[in-house]
């Protein structure tokens, strides 16, 4: 592969992830199934799910590195790509505590493994086989994201400047998660906790540590690293805001999953918290006799999106990733980033944030 040329559009640096993903990912699942043909599923469930995906993550990866005015280079942007495992293995968790039934357009793991166990007629919980199976799955995603950057090719002082970034980032990932498992548990909503956990669970891992994450690769000094976080934390703030009423009013087609499943699986986002906070007793009745239902129908999914709307909460929010995401373009400006960085920066504040519904 030639090195990456970062002056092209960045769908042909997406381009250029996709082939490490899939040279990596494939190589791994060959040798896991040298242990055995039963580890075949495995290797194709996998397979599988690296096949789809934005990139995002290995994309601010690469633009953080290249923020600091350092040349592209092919082992960076392998080191990058494994920002893409630990994304797959949150999301493979994620559809499993939020029992999601698919992740785009395709069955979850869980689903695929229960599925697969009750096609060969194995003894036991179909179910249960299901999650034991996308636990694992999900475990060795992380696994490979070391792998891939261990092997990735950079120098030993590059990989001894970025792991501390790498781990930080998974621990806020995992406090992100516990964080969103115990927002749901809890018997009121609160805006304030939602943003939190939008911040740790997606906000932080999707934009602002891998910027820094690139950027360390690069050797950058902690004056570089404060302005990429001036940038990538109202940005993945507004991302997640954006993620959440695609849960609610996506177009399926577009999203991959049902359209309202975050009103099914009970989701308390951001939106949800601001509705709560708004609405009518009436209103309220309704959103509390509805919301979490996993049997919602259409006309009942449509009922929340009309208070949800009406209570105002969905222009807030859409108010609230303007706000995010100028205020991420005002930080881009002040910046001392590289000139051509800077230019693709601001391209990812718009596709980070309008994305199609």
């Amino acid at each position: 592969m030639v090195e990456p040329d970062i002056t092209s559009d960045i769908a042909i640096l997406r381009e250029q992830i996709d082939q490490v993903l899939k040279e990596r990912t494939r190589r791994y699942t060959e040798e896991l199934c040298e242990i055995g043909e039963e580890l075949d599923p495995v290797a194709a469930a996998l397979n599988d799910f690296v096949e789809g995906g934005k990139r995002f993550r290995p994309i601010f990866g690469y633009l953080g590195y290249l923020a600091t005015g350092t040349q592209p280079k092919r082992s960076v942007l392998v080191a990058c790509s494994a920002l893409e495992l630990v994304h797959i293995c949150a999301l493979i968790h994620d559809d499993l505590m939020d029992g999601s039934d698919t992740r785009r357009k395709k069955p979850s793991i869980h689903r695929r493994f229960s599925q697969l166990h009750r096609d060969q007629s194995y003894q036991g919980d179909a179910d249960r086989f299901g999650s034991a199976a996308a636990i694992l799955l999900g475990d060795l995603a992380l696994v490979w994201a070391d792998r891939i950057l261990t092997d990735s090719g950079i120098e030993a002082d590059a990989l001894f400047r970025t792991m501390p970034i790498f781990n930080l980032m998974r621990d806020e990932l995992m406090a992100g998660q516990y964080l969103d498992v115990l927002e749901g548990a809890l018997a009121t909503t609160s805006v304030e906790r939602s943003l939190k956990v939008a911040r740790f669970k997606s906000g932080k891992y999707s934009i602002e540590r891998p910027l820094h994450f690139g950027a360390a690769l690069a050797g950058a000094q902690n004056r570089v690293l404060e302005e990429l976080s001036k940038y990538g934390l109202p940005l993945g703030e507004a991302f997640q805001l954006r993620d959440d009423i695609l849960g609610v009013f996506g177009n399926s087609s577009i999203t991959g999953k049902p359209a309202g499943d975050d009103l099914r699986e009970g989701k308390r986002t951001v939106m949800i918290a601001m509705t709560h906070a708004r609405a009518t007793k009436e209103q309220g009745e309704k959103l509390s006799g509805l919301f979490g239902r996993p049997d919602l129908n259409d006309e009942e999914v449509s009922t929340l999106r009309e208070i949800i709307t009406e209570t105002g909460a969905l222009g807030e929010c859409e108010r609230l990733i303007e706000t995010l995401a100028s205020q991420a373009s005002d930080a881009l400006k002040l910046s001392h980033f590289d000139s051509e960085a800077k230019k693709h920066l601001e391209e990812m504040i718009k596709l980070a944030t309008k994305r199609d519904l």
